[in-house]
């Protein structure tokens, strides 16, 4: 069982991390310079699109994980298509992409195709080119369609959760959000869609933001010695998400990036650092963050508030962790870099 959730997770965090990847890195980027070469706005409107995909590259990776044939993968890339919701169809007949649709029931969908399609096995033998992508829309693709308003709901609760939190004093609440993010970013549940669920914008998204910061930065540095520079770099350039087996397997790696969220926080509460639902659920992942925080900060550009974006969202978090897994691997000896392992292969 525990093999089983850890290949689950890992597919799910590559077939993530591989689409949010590209309008991460190029979306802010693409908006400075469209208005000097409008063709560009073609490629960010792509980017956009190719987020809508992860579900079916969630199920494409996952099948990967479980070392499945190219039709059984394919298959379990169209089952969790049907139970992502990200497809929806409007009252004029055309159909469209929600978003990227609820990532909790994408992965249940997902888990339950592969359980479909290693109960099916060898038995179509040749038709199984014919049958297993139909039976798997049929079966474990409805189930889980079947199941998307129990996940949108659950889902949001979590919102509800949150949205309370930002009712109490800025600090604690900068703290409070500034974890939760940091915990929810390495889960399947996606950040963005819970904080545009409960419109999570001011210190309430600019802590958040800060927390997910917290998250990609201290992996990126905890895993450095583990993976590769690439690999490192995905955790803030891509998402922290990429860790999330690890963290289901070994919730304790996390505990120095919690400490370093909570202090983020506190300091976002503090200093008035703000943005908005899109912006909370990035961090560092294509500037979304920092420059959110530049355009909504009372004086804009000052020589003030550049010092407070990098060393909020860059020097102090990249401080803070390297002290903490200082403490947590060299002095404690709770966790080690072979925790970090991402295995791609």
């Amino acid at each position: 069982m525990k093999e089983f959730f850890s290949k689950l997770l890992n597919g799910m965090s590559i077939g993530i991390v591989v689409s949010l990847i590209p309008n991460a890195l190029l979306g802010e980027i693409l908006k400075l310079f469209i208005p000097f070469f409008p063709p560009l706005q073609h490629v960010l409107d792509i980017t956009a699109f190719i987020m809508s995909l992860l579900p079916v590259l969630i199920g494409v990776m996952v099948g990967i994980s479980f070392k499945l044939s190219s039709i059984q993968t394919a298959s379990i890339g169209i089952a969790a298509m049907v139970g992502s919701g990200v497809v929806q169809k409007t009252a004029e007949g055309l159909f469209t992409l929600n978003g990227i649709g609820v990532v909790v029931n994408t992965g249940i969908t997902a888990a339950l195709a592969v359980l479909f399609v290693r109960f099916v096995g060898d038995r179509l033998k040749a038709y199984s080119i014919l049958l297993l992508p139909t039976l798997s829309i049929l079966i474990p693709g409805m189930a889980g369609y079947l199941l998307l308003p129990f996940m949108k709901s659950t889902t949001g609760l979590i919102g509800v959760a949150i949205a309370t939190i930002t009712n109490l004093q800025p600090v604690l609440m900068g703290m409070i959000i500034a974890v939760a993010f940091c915990l929810i970013i390495l889960s399947p549940v996606s950040t963005v869609g819970v904080a545009t669920v409960i419109s999570l914008s001011g210190i309430g998204s600019g802590a958040a933001n800060l927390g997910i910061v917290a998250a990609g930065i201290g992996l990126a540095i905890a895993s450095y010695k583990a993976n590769s520079l690439g690999t490192a770099l995905a955790h803030v350039l891509g998402s922290p998400k990429i860790q999330m087996g690890n963290f289901f397997m070994k919730p304790k790696i996390v505990i120095p990036m919690i400490i370093t969220a909570a202090v983020l926080g506190g300091l976002a509460g503090f200093l008035n650092i703000q943005g908005t639902p899109y912006s909370a659920g990035f961090g560092l992942s294509g500037l979304v963050g920092p420059m959110n925080f530049m355009r909504l900060a009372d004086g804009g550009w000052s020589s003030k508030n550049i010092a407070i974006m990098i060393s909020t969202f860059l020097i102090i978090p990249f401080l803070l962790n390297v002290f903490f897994l200082y403490i947590f691997s060299k002095k404690l000896k709770i966790i080690k870099s072979e925790d970090y392992k991402l295995n791609f292969d």
